[in-house]
């Protein structure tokens, strides 16, 4: 038993649970593109105008990024959104920001991206 690993106990615990149903999970997870994981774990983006604390720099942030979505997805989608709008911006600590007030702009392409977003 200790060398079980945790779907096979996971399996053991639902067969003794009441009204279990024994059903195969490997035919339940459907291969999916980058959007469409995109969409599914993000409910909402939300993009956020900013200037205080850079200097009187405007910044426009896109924030709303849940935890199941890595770093390097994040940093790719930055980096199609920089290449589009022709400006300069970063990705870091689960936001993107792009360098000048850019919120139209920003929620258009993240609509065709497949990303819900709003302005806030």
């Amino acid at each position: 038993m200790i060398d079980q690993n945790w779907q096979d106990k996971l399996k053991a615990l639902k067969m003794t649970m009441p009204d279990s149903v024994d059903t195969d999970d490997s035919d339940m997870a459907p291969e999916l593109d980058e959007n469409t994981v995109a969409t599914n774990l993000c409910p909402r983006l939300d993009i956020v105008y900013e200037r205080k604390g850079r200097a009187g720099k405007s910044v426009t942030i896109i924030c709303g990024f849940s935890s199941g979505i890595d770093d390097e997805t994040i940093s790719a989608l930055a980096s199609r959104l920089r290449k589009r709008l022709g400006t300069g911006g970063s990705a870091r600590g689960g936001e993107i920001l792009i360098q000048g007030d850019r919120r139209t702009d920003v929620l258009r392409l993240l609509q065709e991206e497949g990303y819900k977003a709003r302005i806030i």
